[in-house]
């Protein structure tokens, strides 16, 4: 069982991670980890150290530069942090192969804070409806306004491009859970 002071250790440097994130203040998100690592579930990627995460933000950001957070619940576990979020920003730079759309997104996730045994930071690992995202992002285009109409082509176009390639074999080749349940009973 964790302690309380773990718990409230633990649930300061999450909050301050989350926080940091959302002022952009990089290198101080970055020092909340020995090794960053941050896994996107919906997308099959990860991206792991220091170089990785730095292109992340700057991919993220450059889509959704004030992207930012509305925290829901926090919960913990032996070895996590839990937390539940929505997270918000608008559309002015290109996500990839998908050009800016100008709208607003606002989708609810999950992100899991993962602890080893030295109360080190492991992993952000991230869960959200990606779809939900593209929805509020490509069908906020009013499609009455021929003007749109190119830039949802060429969006559906990035859509595309965007979902090719190989998932993160780390997310896919996962071990099997070892839950040490004892037996059920007989009648």
């Amino acid at each position: 069982m964790i302690t309380d002071e773990v718990r409230a250790a633990r649930q300061k440097l999450v909050l301050d991670h989350i926080h940091d994130e959302g002022r952009q203040q990089w290198d101080d998100v970055l020092a909340t980890f020995p090794h960053p690592r941050y896994e996107l579930v919906p997308l099959m990627t990860v991206h792991d150290g220091e170089r990785a995460v730095r292109g992340y933000y700057d991919f993220s950001r450059t889509a959704f530069p004030d992207q930012d957070h509305e925290l829901i619940a926090l919960r913990h576990s032996e070895d996590a942090v839990i937390v539940e979020f929505w997270l918000v920003g608008t559309h002015l730079g290109p996500l990839g192969a998908i050009p800016p759309t100008g709208n607003r997104f606002r989708v609810r996730m999950s992100a899991y804070f993962l602890f080893d045994e030295n109360e080190n930071l492991l992993c952000e690992r991230v869960y959200y409806d990606s779809l939900s995202m593209l929805k509020q992002l490509i069908g906020g285009l009013n499609m009455r306004d021929p003007r749109n109409w190119l830039l949802t082509l060429r969006c559906l176009r990035g859509v595309l491009k965007m979902s090719g390639g190989e998932p993160d074999p780390s997310l896919v080749h996962t071990p099997k859970a070892d839950l040490d349940l004892p037996e059920p009973k007989s009648s």
